[in-house]
């Protein structure tokens, strides 16, 4: 569990939020399985621009409302970390020494948005493989020994190989361009493609660190019907239909985060996947929740832009905007995978095979 002991219980404010995070916890309960030693509870979560001083920076209360959810995971992959790390250095502190991160630079340029990849660990139990780099699309052969360069994502995916016990796997977090408001920009479409296709090939080389290839993070995707979405599964990636079909934006519209797999016979292990989106919302920053939090968003929640006063639609919608930069405008979604292979193994070894400790397939388990 996370460190509360920065609140003080002679404080309002502090005492309503250890009441919220009793609620969380509680929601968190009934929607989540508990860690065990026999399973790896997997996140993706894009913290809207952590941090970033838009709206004022993220108070104690939201970063214990984060902390207090990213504890119930094993491993969390978070985008849009910006280049100033105290927000996510206060965020360690408060899930505690034993959690660790492994992040990459800077994004530089317009599109790049100043933003970092990162991976929140719990090193009780999982283990930093050693492998970690950031993607580069290799050129494209154009015949003989010429070649062209290939187009490379605005913002750098981050590749990280990690152990849970016996299973070794690696994972990909990205944050594909948004681009325009088209479902299907076409600039998106061919970031998800090459990417998918790049990992989809270096997962099936007879030296990839692990068989087990896991793709995360915002893909910006409308719609499951959409062409960026296929483009994601045309390259051999699986998503379990359960994920596949759930919203993720704070609205409940889009369905912008997946988590994809590529492993050892996928198509048996996934189709039983338990996963889900947690709506914080529900808990905290709800929308009846806006006058707690007026002297927090200052005076812009009484004015527009232009100083004239504002109705009580416009706060309403000033505060959903606002809390976004609190808590975020993604809500985390999240899978469960079996690490125990024992039985397997043994079998295997009963029946004379050689079985590769490294190769043993992740399976997913229980029904969505």
């Amino acid at each position: 569990m996370p460190s509360y002991t920065d609140l003080d219980p002679a404080s309002e404010r502090d005492r309503r939020t250890a009441e919220r995070l009793l609620t969380i916890k509680d929601e968190l309960e009934k929607e989540i399985p508990r860690r065990t030693v026999d399973n790896l509870l997997l996140a993706t979560w894009n913290i809207r621009e952590f941090d970033s001083p838009k709206y004022g920076e993220r108070s104690k209360e939201s970063l214990l409302y984060i902390a207090e959810i990213v504890s119930r995971f094993d491993v969390v992959a978070i985008q849009e970390v910006r280049d100033d790390l105290e927000a996510l250095n206060q965020l360690r502190y408060y899930l505690g020494r034993w959690w660790r991160y492994i992040l990459t630079d800077v994004t530089e340029g317009t599109p790049g948005n100043q933003e970092r990849m990162a991976f929140l660990y719990d090193e009780r139990k999982v283990s930093f493989g050693g492998l970690a780099g950031e993607v580069v699309i290799p050129p494209i052969a154009m015949g003989g020994s010429e070649y062209q360069p290939a187009n490379q994502l605005a913002r750098t995916p981050f590749i990280v190989g990690f152990r849970v016990g016996w299973f070794a796997f690696t994972i990909c977090t990205t944050h594909i361009l948004y681009g325009s408001a088209a479902a299907e920009d076409p600039r998106r479409v061919e970031e998800i493609g090459l990417l998918a296709q790049f990992l989809a090939a270096r997962a099936n080389e007879p030296f990839a660190w692990a068989p087990n290839m896991i793709l995360l993070g915002d893909f910006n995707i409308f719609s499951p019907e959409d062409l960026t979405m296929q483009a994601l599964l045309d390259a051999g990636f699986i998503v379990p239909d359960g994920l596949k079909e759930l919203p993720s934006n704070a609205p409940r519209t889009k369905f912008y985060d997946q988590i994809a797999f590529i492993t050892m016979d996928a198509s048996d292990q996934l189709a039983g996947a338990k996963g889900g989106v947690f709506n914080y919302y529900d808990t905290v920053y709800t929308d009846d929740d806006a006058k707690i939090y007026i002297d927090d968003m200052g005076a812009g929640y009484e004015t527009t832009s232009k100083g004239d006063a504002r109705d009580e639609a416009g706060k309403s919608r000033y505060f959903r905007d606002w809390r976004t930069y609190q808590m975020s405008d993604h809500l985390p979604m999240w899978v469960e995978l079996n690490t125990e292979f024992s039985g397997r193994y043994l079998k295997q070894k009963s029946e004379g095979q050689t079985p590769e400790e490294d190769a043993t397939p992740t399976m997913l388990r229980n029904v969505l």
